[in-house]
């Protein structure tokens, strides 16, 4: 049994597991439903069906497994350097579990046959979209601590409000 942990934060980063059992056989167990066998082996607290890849290494025809991983789930050439020829190797059913998988919740998995821990892999890093920003509201800069214009207005009119609301008042004591 592998124990593993994954941090609440985590990102950029796949796991990758081989399914030890026959290709029906392990298309049903990674199948989620009322019970669902692949959670239950990784005893995962938390886990995204949307974000299971169940890949059938034959299905990739003439692609590498490890090409298919920098192609589709963006795994770093780094992170495979050394491995590849071990992922190649691979057949049968794998299943790869990016950290979106985990849905953010920080969790230990004990991962249990028939899954085999293949690897973890670096995947690139997205980069935002556009060109940065350069407005004052960007970098973070407000005019938190000065009230608004309307803010304001509205401290003038109770103030106002309360002298007169006063001078009514010693008016009318005076009057009696």
């Amino acid at each position: 049994m592998t124990t593993m942990r994954i941090s609440g934060t985590e990102r950029d980063v796949l796991r990758l597991f081989a399914v030890d059992l026959p290709e029906d056989e392990a298309q049903r167990f990674a199948a989620a439903g009322e019970t669902w066998p692949l959670r239950e082996a990784l005893d995962a607290q938390t886990l995204r069906e949307d974000f299971v890849d169940v890949v059938r290494v034959a299905d990739l025809g003439e692609m590498p497994l490890s090409r298919y991983l920098r192609e589709a789930h963006g795994v770093t050439e780094e992170s495979l350097a050394g491995h590849g020829a071990r992922v190649d190797a691979l057949d049968g059913v794998v299943i790869a579990l990016p950290a979106q998988a985990f849905g953010g919740t920080a969790q230990t998995l004990e991962v249990r046959a028939p899954l085999r821990w293949i690897g973890t892999f670096g995947e690139e890093r997205a980069e935002p979209a556009g060109a940065p920003l350069h407005s004052e509201a960007a970098r973070g800069t407000t005019d938190a601590g000065k009230p608004s214009d309307a803010a304001m207005s509205g401290r003038i009119a109770s103030i106002a409000l309360l002298v007169l609301f006063v001078l009514v008042g010693v008016m009318v004591w005076i009057a009696a």
